[in-house]
């Protein structure tokens, strides 16, 4: 174990069986096998000591550092507060990088563009996530002065970016994740919101299309908009903007991919615009940033900020409340000053605007326990309310801090300064980022987001399974008389309760899951929090699989009217990956055991295609039936019999699901972007895995480039790396319940 000098007085924390399957996996410090060498109580003492000794470098400060340390084991270890993950990780540590959003810079040389490459490469080693703004490369095809060539524009680098994050992992347990912006005027925008047409393709980056109001304007007017020439500022184009928006809510219809930010509106709450203009945000949207700059998040449990008493019953503890935010805000500006960036430039960012991000998690659970729906006014004012009171309180915070230790270094040039409010010790405050594992080892709903399923399995050793219900739910079944395990096994089966008519009309008003909220009340939810959050919200707006383009554009007019920052749709079904397989989501029965099963004729003939994977060569016969598929071998050099006889056992499945008449199209759902251990990248794409390189061959060969070949019905689901349970597409991530693996951080 690692030696820590804990006091006495901290009794050993015992965590519930979901967060220490967690810390062990992610968290907890190891030895050079991978063995932990800490539990639960040492990391948080490793954080709480190392946060808190920062106390010291302060004359002025009212803390003492041996109670303050003390003061926040208690607050994370009952979960009343959490940091973001490589606080978590790395505190007390010798790597100690604490910070989780970074936005870089990518200039438009070659020089610039690969100091980009090599300081994300950086900051993806030490557990950060990066964003970027392609908007400074010059266009395709434009040309170069200085070599007289052409260049080969903004998607092509990103091609580079995306591959050299593959290669890259986090700690050793997860690759980084990306967000990638383009500007709505710039002239390869076109290619930019297609650039995710093919499955597979940027599978490492968040694309997002900056929009600008006097675009929106434009759409509005259906006037024609200019496209402008990064390097000289030069109109080289127009098109007409409601076109163009109409293209890319369709994209956003069929993929969920790209989004959208509103940048004018985030430059409007620049609180430093003496220091540049924001062209970015971090991986999930939520931290708009300038070049260089860095942010450290942590996020407030709702769910336990709840008193109750005979008078009022239950309701929000506004004392606890204020007491959790003030300590948090010390925490995350202490952070800033234990942190150790990666790069220099960084370092004199965040020092200068020092921002911090206070979130919350576990809004759902609050809901619950206060008997209050998700979609209803009542909600939305309450999330008003508490949101209010947490920037108001975060702020009165800062200003606090900034009486002991100064105000941050810009704050004279910062809008603040010039409206002679504060003095601040921080830029910004509040922040609502995903909560992702966070929310597991708190035990808590994520972020602001409502529950995706009331009942779920979660894949846990050996191929079994542990139903894991929420408790605010089960509770409310119990008082009701209404719970049964053969009730559970139904909500099991389809994660809510709404079409169960025999329950109380009561419970199933109150608990709602994502799928049962109308769109335009994720969007309002989203627009009650932004309206009191310096920074931006992290949230999904989920639409059911049958929703039309047309919803999809209303949610992005919405989302620009009522003052969101930026927004993500996900259709359910409207990508391999797949929130929750629901009873109603099921196919209908045309499976190959309906089929009668072709015969194979004595002699049939086809065709070998060669494909290079991350294992080696690898061949691929299939042979023809009028000039359908009807069978197929691979054959795989240069690896070991294991290879060998996966890549035949593939070959075997896919012949036998061909001649049982199982069309191409179901076959590539099924094979397409399955990930393995050596992607490799081609110029045909990322070839993640063998099977993905089956996928390729026949959905070239069979598949008209107008088929979709995504899950129409919703079941093709996206899997853990680590776990193999079904990954959840929330808070614009994808997440797994079952281990705590997320793509983003």
């Amino acid at each position: 174990m690692v030696e820590q000098q804990i006091p006495a007085d901290i009794e050993a924390l015992a965590v519930n069986e979901n967060a220490e399957i967690v810390l062990a996996r992610r968290y907890y410090r190891k030895d050079i096998d991978g063995n932990p060498t800490e539990d639960a109580t040492q990391l948080f003492w490793r954080v709480a000591s190392a946060i808190a000794a920062e106390e010291s470098k302060y004359e002025k400060t009212t803390a003492s550092t041996e109670i303050l340390a003390k003061d926040f084991y208690s607050m994370m270890a009952n979960m009343e507060f959490l940091p973001n993950s490589p606080t978590l990780m790395n505190a007390g540590t010798p790597l100690g990088q604490l910070a989780a959003c970074f936005v870089l810079p990518v200039g438009d040389s070659i020089e610039e563009i690969f100091d980009a490459v090599k300081h994300a490469a950086m900051i993806h080693k030490s557990g950060g996530g990066t964003g970027f703004s392609f908007s400074r490369l010059r266009q395709k095809d434009s040309r170069v002065g200085s070599t007289g060539g052409v260049a080969s524009g903004p998607v092509s680098f990103l091609r580079i970016f995306n591959t050299a994050t593959e290669q890259i992992k986090q700690g050793g347990t997860r690759r980084g994740a990306n967000m990638g912006i383009l500007r709505i005027d710039h002239p390869d925008i076109m290619e930019f919101i297609r650039a995710k047409e093919r499955e597979g393709e940027f599978n490492n980056f968040n694309f997002s299309v900056a929009l600008t109001e006097d675009f929106m304007k434009a759409v509005e007017n259906s006037e024609d908009y200019d496209l402008v020439d990064p390097h000289n500022l030069e109109v080289v184009n127009t098109l007409n903007a409601r076109e163009v928006f109409e293209i890319l809510v369709q994209k956003a219809w069929e993929k969920g991919d790209p989004g959208i930010v509103f940048l004018d509106r985030i430059n409007r709450d620049n609180p430093t615009p003496a220091l540049g203009e924001i062209e970015s945000t971090n991986p999930c949207g939520e931290q708009p940033l300038l070049p260089y700059e860095a942010c450290n998040l942590g996020s407030i449990n709702l769910s336990i900020m709840l008193a109750e008493d005979e008078k009022n019953g239950i309701s929000v503890d506004w004392d606890r409340l204020r007491n959790v935010v003030h300590l948090s805000v010390r925490f995350l500006d202490n952070v800033i000053d234990a942190s150790r960036y990666p790069l220099d430039r960084i370092t004199e960012m965040v020092t200068t605007n020092r921002k911090i991000g206070l979130g919350i998690m576990g809004w759902a659970d609050m809901l619950f326990q206060l008997n209050i729906p998700y979609n209803s006014q009542e909600a939305l004012n309450l999330a008003e309310k508490v949101m209010e009171f947490i920037q108001a309180e975060g702020r009165a915070a800062s200003k606090q801090l900034a009486k002991e230790r100064g105000a941050f270094p810009a704050y004279k040039d910062s809008i603040f300064g010039e409206r002679d409010l504060g003095p601040y010790r921080n830029a910004t405050v509040t922040t609502i980022a995903p909560t992702g594992t966070l929310s597991i080892l708190a035990g808590c709903s994520s972020g602001i987001e409502p529950l995706f399923a009331l009942s779920f399995a979660r894949h846990v050793m050996d191929g079994d399974k542990l139903v894991e219900t929420n408790p605010f739910f089960k509770t409310a079944l119990e008082e009701r008389g209404c719970y049964s395990e053969k009730l559970m096994d139904a909500i099991t089966e389809k994660g809510t309760i709404a079409d169960i008519d025999y329950l109380p009309e009561e419970l199933r008003k109150v608990y709602v899951t994502a799928m049962d909220i109308e769109a335009e009340y994720h969007l309002k939810m989203q627009a009650a929090f932004q309206k009191y959050t310096d920074n931006a919200v992290s949230k999904t707006v989920n639409v059911p699989h049958e929703a039309t383009v047309d919803d999809i554009r209303t949610i992005y007019w919405m989302a620009y009217e009522q003052g969101c920052k930026g927004v993500t749709v996900y259709r359910d079904g409207s990508l391999q990956s797949q929130v929750l397989c629901t009873e109603g989501s099921k196919p209908e029965e045309d499976s190959a055991n309906a089929r009668l099963k072709v015969e194979r004729p004595e002699v049939v003939y086809g065709f070998t295609q060669k494909v290079e994977t991350g294992l080696g060569v690898l061949y691929v016969t299939i042979n023809e039936i009028d000039g359908k598929p009807f069978e197929l071998f691979t054959t795989i050099g240069k690896s070991g019999r294991s290879i060998t006889a996966k890549a035949e056992a593939i070959g075997r499945l896919v012949s036998l699901a061909l001649r049982a008449g199982i069309e191409p199209i179901d076959i590539v759902r099924q094979l397409k972007g399955i990930g393995g251990e050596h992607p490799v990248f081609q110029k045909k794409g990322l070839l993640l895995s063998i099977p993905d390189a089956i996928a390729w061959i026949l959905e070239n060969r069979y598949l008209k480039s107008s088929v979709s070949v995504h899950s129409s019905n919703g079941l093709s689901k996206q899997m853990c790396p680590e776990c193999g349970s079904e990954l959840i597409f929330e808070e614009g991530c994808n997440k797994c319940y079952g281990c705590g693996f997320t793509k983003c951080g």
